[in-house]
C-alpha cells in the first residue's frame, strides 16, 4: 500500500496547517527539499504530472498547490506530511535512509552512533 492512500487521514489537518504557513515559508520549503532531493524544478513537476512550470510557480509564491498535488509532491520527495512541514529536520528523506540503515545494530552500536551524532552537532 503506498503512502499516497493513508494521506487522507491527514487531509484535513494539513489543509489548516496549509493556511495558517506563511506562503513563503511553504514555498522555500518545497525549493529547499527539491535541492536536497537533486532534481529541477522542472522535472519535479512533469515526474508529479503537472506542466514544467508547476513547482516553478509554487516556489515563487505564485500558487499554492491543492491537497491532491501537495499529497503528490510529498510522495515524489518520499517524505509524509508532517516531515513536510517539520522544518527542524533539514533532510527528512536522508534521516529516512539512515533510519533503515540503523535497524539491526546492537545496543552498543547504536549507543555509539548517538554519541557520534551528538558530536557532530
Amino acid at each position: 500500500m503506498s503512502r499516497i492512500e493513508y494521506y487522507p487521514v491527514y487531509s484535513k489537518i494539513i489543509h489548516k496547517v496549509v493556511i495558517d504557513l506563511n506562503k513563503q515559508e511553504f514555498s522555500r520549503r518545497l525549493a529547499a527539499l527539491r535541492i536536497n532531493k537533486g532534481v529541477s524544478a522542472r522535472d519535479m513537476s512533469l515526474s508529479i504530472g503537472q506542466s514544467a512550470g508547476y513547482i516553478n510557480n509554487i516556489e515563487n509564491g505564485i500558487n499554492l498547490p491543492s491537497m491532491q498535488a501537495f499529497f503528490y509532491i510529498c510522495e515524489y520527495l518520499e517524505i509524509t506530511p508532517k516531515e513536510f512541514f517539520d522544518t527542524e529536520t533539514v533532510n527528512p528523506m536522508m534521516i529516512s535512509e539512515l533510519t533503515e540503515a540503523v535497524k539491526g545494530l546492537s545496543s552498543d552500536q547504536l549507543r555509539n552512533l548517538i554519541s557520534l551524532a551528538k558530536g557532530l552537532k
